[in-house]
């Protein structure tokens, strides 16, 4: 379809999509005013921070590849030959800051396994045990939130879906969804300021996976988040593309603001209507609709 409008929705991680940072240094539960147990918020932002260290360690190269930041997965794909590395010895390839091609392509060899963990989803990963504490992780931290991290996995779906039923469309695959209630085609992607293979972790430990694949997620941690929203700009545009920026933090933006995108400022604060729960879908799309206005062919909330 020539017509078919294509929205896409970049998200902020830490303190949009997620809660760590606001857990950590008690921001999150200073704004309740005493209603929230700080220490409590604390304790989980620092089980959060050892999962995460500990996943990225042991399944994921961050070890070996922790000065090695790149800002998306495929940033060394064209010096990855395609060897087959089911018998490929990691730990004995002698890998080294990739300053040459050499290591560049077993730079590029790595991030071609964690692209691939990371479509298998953590449950091909992890024991049973490991499982166990993670959902319980989950859990206690939705509910010390408010049901903060299951309401924007909710709003993920629904931007994916186009509707506020989410189960009005067909997947396809790479976290792209055309809505069979629209034609429109709608694109979650995942700009954040931490290092690339810790925030992929986060994706995964905090139930995003199936919603931002691993080609939509950006680290800006070297280049800024304006190159990435740039970077998303000539990858996704046509005439019919539109595009909103979702997150905390002023370098969204204004990050924003330079490429004349709709920018939607997430607050933490519990009398804030653009946090979680609260954010909905029909706020995302009267922000669309005021820099593109509301084409006839898209009717999202109706």
């Amino acid at each position: 379809m020539n017509n078919q409008i294509t929205n896409v929705y970049i998200w902020d991680m830490d303190e949009t999509l997620i809660l760590l940072k606001s857990l950590l240094n008690g921001s999150y539960a200073e704004a309740f005013a005493g209603l929230k147990d700080a220490q409590k918020g604390v304790e989980i932002g620092k089980m959060w921070e050892k999962h995460i260290l500990q996943i990225s360690d042991d399944f994921f190269f961050y070890e070996q590849i922790e000065n090695c930041n790149k800002p998306f997965l495929e940033a060394l794909s064209k010096y990855d030959d395609g060897q087959d590395l089911s018998d490929y010895d990691f730990n004995q390839d002698g890998f080294s800051p990739p300053h040459d091609d050499l290591n560049k392509r077993k730079l590029a060899y790595r991030h071609r396994i964690i692209a691939n963990k990371y479509k298998q989803g953590l449950h091909n990963i992890l024991d049973q045990e490991m499982m166990d504490v993670w959902d319980a992780l989950y859990k206690m931290t939705d509910e010390y939130t408010d049901g903060w991290l299951s309401s924007a996995r909710a709003l993920l779906e629904q931007c994916l879906a186009g509707n506020e039923d989410p189960t009005i469309c067909n997947t396809i695959a790479g976290g792209v969804v055309r809505s069979n209630a629209t034609g429109s085609r709608h694109i979650n992607v995942l700009v954040t300021s931490g290092s690339l293979i810790p925030s992929l972790v986060k994706c995964l430990l905090f139930r995003l996976d199936n919603l931002i694949s691993h080609e939509n997620v950006y680290s800006s941690w070297d280049v800024g988040k304006l190159q990435c929203f740039q970077w998303i700009k000539e990858r996704f545009d046509n005439r019919n593309t539109r595009f909103c920026a979702i997150g905390d933090g002023w370098e969204e933006c204004e990050a924003a603001q330079a490429m004349n995108w709709p920018f939607i400022k997430v607050d933490l604060r519990p009398n804030s209507s653009h946090r979680f729960p609260g954010l909905t879908l029909r706020t995302v799309g009267f922000y669309f609709s005021i820099v593109y206005g509301n084409p006839d062919s898209e009717n999202d909330d109706d």
